[in-house]
């Protein structure tokens, strides 16, 4: 059958694939827990009779706070089969945030995963007009459990209606309302129909190289489109999908299902890279030094055969060596690694590659369901450095101002009442994405920033910052950078040391300290960190350079405020929490200044 709208996957699936027990898994107390296609479609199908016997109508909001886990699928089919509209909520933004979504949706009911996320905004909901009801995953005792409504659904006699009801459920309908995490001011309502995600799912799909036979392991966060998109794209492919418990356990997940592919952001394929190269670094002898000769070889990889015959019988050579024991760790059956969200470091994707761990980078957003440009796995249609071609259903081309404009079935219908908003991102069709980027002679997109984070010098110069950013987190001694002076002289930097390398480094060099706070005011510390910071220098621009930077004590988090859902710098955030430290920087003498204790 042709899948037209998002809930048509599910009959695809019963259509083209053989049964299976773990269409979808998720974890709970210690164990796998699978459900099959039949399960998945009858949880589906109670779901949607059941909001519809609570009185939920075509185009009602209905909204999701949960982790990633089989159940948020069979929410969200349950939601689409009725031409309600799904809106996903991060498990992990504030407050504010959570009370401006549910208000500004016009929520009429909400699922939350359990008691830690309802204890979050039970105090929100009383004063969130329009929320009639609301279910928990997990049960807990003076709350509506899903198996209520599920129940309600199976014993409510409305199997005729609801197919009445799909079939008046078309491509153009509105399927998701999804809020953008918001580096600046409240998050905008996306709106994305049936037809703008499936085409990014027929579009894509082919690039990945699993199938009815492959696991996928999942845990970015689906209420985000990159990961629900892909989620319906390994459903589209017969892929069974294990959710991962959470951040701290991808490493045992992995261990656990051995899977072929997965989705994730740049931080933590730098993540596990430095720990890679901190156990490297405790090697001795010819150990050490094949680990490294290794690596350094890695460094040089590019796609396609472009390295000579020469570089591939060296890597030939070190691959059993050291690069099978990383593939290891990727469970040893892994086919593709999607990166996305923010830039991949080239070097993370040429070493990866080298060891036979398939890492690809694409870009999108939201407003564009997600993906515009993604490397594929053919050949000429990847290169290390760029985000690939566009897909073939997506035109991309650069506005004189540099800024990258997409058109096609994938762009969004606009922002939830906010025509005006609307009206500025759209225009003549085109998609204006906020980032500037070139088409370069094979027609691969490269990003080179972003228009809204350039920022002029009070020399006249202009900076992009995240490329910088993206160029000094290669040194092992940094975790989190950026780079200030808007209106200044010159270029700044706050940085977040990366303090599990930093202590391994004063281990070997016999630096005393206590905290973090003490450790980063020690000279020596403060020196290593210059001379990284020289050493990018001399790759940058006179008017690049970092002339000073300050180090922080602790790591950006979602929680602390600094970094979004999605793991972008709220750089207006920071620049008001720390700005103490940046007048600091910049010598900005006020009466009220105050050096922040961080």
């Amino acid at each position: 059958m042709e899948v037209t709208r998002i809930f048509d996957i599910l009959t695809h699936c019963a259509e083209q694939y053989q049964p299976k027990d773990d269409v979808l898994a998720g974890k709970e107390n210690g164990e796998w827990v699978k459900h099959n296609l039949q399960t998945y479609r009858d949880t589906a199908d109670n779901i949607s009779k059941g909001l519809l016997k609570l009185g939920v109508k075509k185009g009602d909001k209905i909204a999701t706070i949960s982790n990633n886990r089989p159940e948020w699928n069979f929410i969200d089919m349950g939601i689409s089969q009725i031409g309600a509209i799904h809106v996903p909520v991060y498990p992990t933004i504030s407050q504010e945030d959570y009370k401006y979504i549910l208000n500004h949706s016009d929520v009429k009911y909400v699922f939350i995963a359990g008691k830690e996320l309802l204890r979050k905004i039970d105090h929100i909901l009383p004063g969130i007009p329009t929320i009639e009801g609301i279910y928990t995953v997990k049960k807990i005792d003076e709350h509506s459990h899903l198996n209520d409504l599920t129940e309600l659904g199976k014993q409510s006699g409305l199997e005729k209606d609801l197919e009445k009801l799909k079939s008046t459920v078309n491509e153009d309908d509105v399927a998701t309302l999804i809020y953008t995490s918001g580096t600046t001011g409240f998050p905008k309502g996306v709106m994305l129909t049936h037809k703008n995600i499936l085409s990014n799912v027929k579009a894509a799909y082919w690039i990945f190289p699993v199938d009815e036979t492959s696991k996928g392991l999942s845990y970015l966060p689906l209420c985000h489109v990159y990961e629900r998109t892909v989620n319906y794209i390994l459903q589209y492919k017969g892929v069974s999908i294990y959710y991962a418990e959470n951040m701290g356990t991808i490493i045992d997940n992995i261990q656990d299902i051995r899977p072929h592919i997965m989705t994730t952001v740049p931080r933590l394929l730098e993540k596990v890279y430095d720990k890679i190269m901190a156990k490297g670094r405790k090697l001795t002898g010819i150990k050490k030094q094949i680990f490294f000769y290794a690596v350094n070889l890695g460094l040089k990889y590019q796609y396609d055969g472009s390295n000579k015959t020469l570089y591939s019988l060296q890597l030939k050579l070190v691959d059993k060596l050291v690069f099978g024991k990383w593939r290891d760790a990727f469970g040893g059956r892994m086919r593709s690694i999607v990166s996305g969200g923010a830039a991949l470091q080239p070097r993370l994707a040429s070493v990866f590659n080298a060891a036979g761990i398939p890492v690809v980078e694409g870009y999108g957003m939201t407003e564009s369901s997600p993906v515009i440009a993604v490397n594929t796995y053919e050949k000429r249609k990847r290169k290390i450095g760029t985000v690939g071609p566009p897909l073939k259903n997506v035109e991309v081309k650069i506005a004189d101002t540099g800024e990258i404009l997409a058109k096609g079935p994938s762009i969004m219908r606009g922002y939830f009442k906010d025509e005006e908003m609307t009206a500025e991102t759209i225009i003549d069709g085109w998609l204006h994405t906020g980032d500037v980027g070139i088409l370069d002679e094979d027609g691969m997109l490269k990003i080179t920033g972003r228009i809204k984070e350039i920022f002029k010098t009070s020399m006249g110069k202009y900076i992009s910052p995240s490329q910088l950013e993206n160029k000094i987190i290669e040194s092992p001694f940094i975790d989190q950078i950026m780079v200030v002076g808007e209106n200044q002289k010159f270029a700044a930097a706050l940085i977040v040391p990366n303090f599990e390398h930093l202590r391994s480094w004063c281990k070997i060099k016999g630096i005393q300290y206590s905290t973090n706070r003490e450790m980063i005011g020690i000279k020596e510390i403060r020196n290593r960190i210059k001379k990284e910071i020289d050493c990018f220098n001399r790759q940058f621009g006179d008017t690049e350079k970092i002339k000073k930077f300050e180090l922080i004590d602790h790591e950006w988090t979602i929680d602390s405020g600094e970094i979004t859902a999605n793991l972008k710098l709220k750089r207006r955030f920071i620049q008001v929490k720390y700005k103490g430290m940046i007048d600091k920087l910049f010598n900005i003498q006020e009466s009220s200044q105050k050096v922040y204790a961080v």
